[in-house]
């Protein structure tokens, strides 16, 4: 058996292809583009890459796009007050801050500084708040993209064990919570699990989020189990040519799983299109309430 390819790629299309259809009808009636601010400091080259994309995924679907560059001599405070006018801007529907910051920088604090309606990647303690309770709201980004591959491709949940490896407030954690409220059994696993391989192996979703390369083998998944590659990691060749690989062994465990997400073209591209997802979502609330 070779596991059926669960292909984010073609669904994070039809999203933006969707998105693209109703911005355009709310043009027609004289409402106003939606708007994201996504912002980026220094010049990390990989951060550079990320926001490139989400600059042209917002053109590409006429959201209008008020990305901000700061060199990383840029002050906490004068990155705050910029928050703080988006905050009050009425064009603009979702804010985002590129992380990783530079290390001077409080990451944390600039989040917070975010207003929860317009928090486009869902990280606010409002929106994870929210989350706990089961309540509305903007959802962390990368945990609804895999939640949004796992539903479009009708994989119930029910009932089933879910693994997550990783608890990272980013990933592991929403995406727990997210399973737990499709009604799965989850188990959160981590760094210091103890006999890692027997937990996965109970499996019926396993899902890795540690960014370690290739650490998920093919004798840590139970047969037929669904995986779910979260990780993206830059490996070289001894030509010193780079290349991208999944926190799974992909190869491996293709041949055991019965459904498994390829990196790239997993779950990366799936946070982009919930990221606009998101943004709309917000637009659609101010604009209603208009």
């Amino acid at each position: 058996m070779v596991a059926q390819i669960l292909d984010g790629k073609n669904l994070a299309k039809k999203i933006q292809s969707r998105l693209q259809a109703d911005i355009e009808k709310q043009v027609a009636i004289k409402n106003r583009r939606p708007g994201l601010a996504v912002l980026m400091v220094g010049d990390n080259p990989a951060s550079a890459v990320y926001v490139r994309n989400k600059e042209k995924a917002c053109q590409k679907i006429g959201m209008e796009s008020f990305g901000k560059h700061f060199p990383d001599t840029v002050s906490q405070e004068e990155l705050e007050n910029v928050i703080e006018e988006l905050n009050c801007d009425r064009n603009v529907d979702g804010i985002l801050v590129q992380l990783p910051l530079p290390e001077k920088f409080d990451a944390v604090g600039l989040l917070h500084k975010i207003a929860p309606e317009k928090d486009a990647d869902g990280l606010h303690p409002e929106n994870l708040g929210k989350l706990v309770r089961g309540e509305k709201g903007l959802r962390s980004c990368t945990p609804a993209g895999v939640m949004e591959i796992l539903a479009d491709n009708n994989i119930d949940l029910e009932g089933k064990k879910a693994v997550v490896v990783g608890r990272s407030i980013l990933v592991g954690k929403p995406l727990a919570l997210m399973l737990l409220e499709k009604n799965a059994t989850v188990t959160i696993a981590h760094s210091r699990t103890e006999n890692l391989a027997a937990i996965t192996r109970e499996a019926d979703i396993l899902i890795a989020a540690v960014g370690k390369p290739e650490m998920i083998t093919a004798d840590m998944v139970k047969p037929s189990a669904v995986v779910i590659d979260v990780g993206i990691n830059r490996l070289e060749t001894e030509d010193g040519k780079g290349y991208l690989v999944g926190d799974v062994a992909y190869e491996q465990v293709k041949e055991v799983a019965s459904y498994i997400t390829p990196v790239p073209g997993g779950v990366g591209p799936m946070t982009v299109a919930m990221l606009l997802q998101n943004t709309y979502d917000s637009y659609l609330n101010r604009v209603e309430k208009n």
